[in-house]
C-alpha cells in the first residue's frame, strides 16, 4: 500500500511551569507567617514568607546601638577635646619658642646668663615635643573613631541582611502553586517550603530511552497528548536536551515548548508524546505484523521473501525493494 509515513519516538512527561522552582530558606528558624497563598500571582521581590528567630533580631538590635555609639559625628566632642590641647600647646611651643630665641639673642650680646639660656632652650623643647605628642594623638583618635564607625555600619549592614533573610521573597513574576509547610512549623535551609513558577508560560519535561537519545535533536515536532484534552493532539517542539543520563532510570530529560499551547494548563499534568524524526510521502508500507522479525514477508504461495526495510512506526514499516506492491501477502502464524 502506498501511502505516507512517519518515524518517531514515543515519550512520557509532565507540564511544568516555565522557571518553576522551590522555595527554600537561607536560615534556619520557626515559619512565622505566609504573607501568601495557593494562587496568589506575585511580583519578583514579593515577600513570601517569614521566619522567626529572636536571636538574629537581638543581633541586628545590638548591632544598631553599636552603630549609634561609635558615629563618627557623635564622638566629635572627643576630637574637639583635643583640638583645644592642641590649640593650647600651640601657643605654649609659640611663646616658648619666641622667648627662647629672645634668650638667644641676648646671650649672642652677652646679656643674661647661660643657665637662663638653657632652661629657655628646655621649655621650647618641652612644649615643642608635647605639640608633636598631642598632634599624634589627635590623629590616632580620628583614625581610631573612623576605624569604629565604619566598622560598627558595617556590622549593623551585615545583621541587618542576615535579619532580611529571614524574609524570603520570590525571584520571579509567577504564580504560587502550592505551600508545602505550615505556620509555627520548624525548617532549615535543606526545607522546601513552596513552589512557585510562571503563571502562563509553561513547558514539557520529556523522558527520553538512552537507545532512542542520539535521534532528538532540538526543533522536532512534537505531538503532544494530554488526559486533560481528550482526543486533541497538540504540537510543541524540542527546545533543549539535557546531555547527563539519570543512572537510575536510564533516561535523559528532554524539554519541550507548546508551539500553540492549550487554553489552560496546570504543573504536574502528564502528557504522552511523539516525537517526530523523519516522514516520507506516498511510499510502500507494509502492516508491522506482516513482516516477519522487520525483515522477511510471505506470498501467498508460502514462498519467504526477504524484504529491505525502511522507517517504521507501532503499526506500518516502509518496504525500500524485495517486493513490489501487486505482490499478494499472507499474515505468518505466531
Amino acid at each position: 500500500m502506498q501511502q505516507n509515513i512517519t518515524e518517531s519516538v514515543y515519550a512520557s512527561g509532565i507540564i511544568k511551569a516555565e522557571n518553576q522552582y522551590q522555595v527554600y530558606s537561607n536560615v534556619n528558624g520557626i515559619i512565622q507567617q505566609f504573607m501568601v497563598t495557593e494562587g496568589d500571582l506575585v511580583k519578583v521581590g514579593t515577600p513570601l514568607i517569614a521566619i522567626q528567630n529572636e536571636t538574629s533580631k537581638l543581633n541586628s538590635d545590638n548591632a544598631k546601638l553599636a552603630a549609634k555609639y561609635n558615629d563618627f559625628d557623635a564622638n566629635q566632642s572627643k576630637l574637639n577635646e583635643l583640638k583645644t590641647s592642641i590649640d593650647f600647646a600651640k601657643n605654649k611651643f609659640l611663646t616658648d619658642s619666641s622667648l627662647f630665641v629672645r634668650q638667644q639673642n641676648l646671650w649672642n650680646q652677652q646679656v643674661g646668663s647661660q643657665v637662663d639660656l638653657e632652661l629657655k632652650e628646655l621649655s621650647f623643647q618641652s612644649s615643642k615635643s608635647n605639640l608633636q605628642a598631642v598632634l599624634i594623638r589627635y590623629s590616632d583618635l580620628k583614625r581610631q573613631l573612623n576605624f569604629a564607625s565604619q566598622q560598627s555600619k558595617k556590622n549593623l549592614m551585615i545583621a541587618e541582611k542576615q535579619l532580611g533573610d529571614f524574609i524570603i521573597k520570590s525571584e520571579i513574576e509567577g504564580k504560587v502553586y502550592s505551600r508545602l509547610k505550615e505556620k509555627g512549623e520548624m525548617v532549615n535551609v535543606q526545607t522546601p517550603l513552596a513552589i512557585v513558577g510562571s503563571a502562563n508560560k509553561f513547558k514539557i519535561e520529556l523522558e527520553i530511552d538512552e537507545f532512542d537519545i542520539v535521534k532528538i535533536k532540538t526543533g522536532q515536532l512534537i505531538l503532544v497528548s494530554l488526559d486533560s484534552y481528550k482526543d486533541e493532539v497538540f504540537e510543541a517542539m524540542v527546545n533543549k536536551i539535557n546531555p547527563l543520563m539519570n543512572e537510575r532510570t536510564k533516561t535523559f530529560m528532554v524539554e519541550a515548548i507548546f508551539t500553540k499551547q492549550p487554553p489552560s494548563l496546570f504543573p504536574n499534568l502528564t502528557v504522552e508524546a511523539n516525537i517526530v524524526i523523519t516522514t516520507k510521502k506516498n511510499v510502500l508500507t507494509l502492516p508491522r505484523n506482516v513482516v516477519s522479525d522487520d525483515s522477511f514477508v510471505t506470498k501467498v504461495d508460502g514462498e519467504k521473501v526477504a524484504v529491505k526495510t525502511g522507517l517504521k512506526d507501532y503499526n506500518k514499516i516502509e518496504i525500500l525493494s524485495g517486493i513490489s506492491a501487486n505482490d499478494e501477502l499472507i499474515v505468518p502464524a505466531k
